[in-house]
């Protein structure tokens, strides 16, 4: 069964991720979150603050390394995000695309007041009708 994750990276690893198709998890959360993952799963970018970036196929299994390719956020020198998978391009636009003209259309996010605290966390699990809505979004 494909599942379909929102996974939140911010501008600078978001570029990272384009160049070495690689997603990488936090050493915190990281290890419940990518047990999850399968490849064939798709992977939709939100870049923070309020941006999408594309939509990612998962081609391997999950993996842990140790080599720094992301950069660390501010607080978290040392972060190194560890619990990684491959990945594949599937929908890549040139530029990043306002996610507040599609979110009033996703239902992981209705009823929901201040969808951006929502996105605090490294992955979130999304219904297969807003990967659809995302991927019509995000399709030129």
């Amino acid at each position: 069964m494909t599942n379909y994750w929102l996974c939140v990276t911010n501008e600078e690893n978001w570029n990272i991720i384009k160049e070495k198709h690689i997603w990488g998890l936090p050493e915190k959360s990281g290890k419940r979150f990518i047990s999850d993952i399968k490849p064939g799963d798709f992977l939709i970018f939100y870049v923070a603050p309020k941006k999408v970036g594309g939509i990612f196929k998962v081609i391997s299994e999950p993996f842990e390394s140790r080599e720094k390719i992301f950069i660390s956020p501010r607080l978290k020198k040392d972060e190194i995000f560890p619990y990684r998978v491959k990945i594949e391009p599937v929908v890549v636009p040139k530029e990043l695309l306002p996610f507040e003209e599609v979110a009033k259309k996703l239902s992981f996010l209705s009823g929901v007041r201040y969808w951006s605290v929502r996105l605090r966390r490294a992955m979130i699990k999304i219904p297969p009708e807003d990967f659809e809505t995302l991927f019509k979004f995000i399709s030129p």
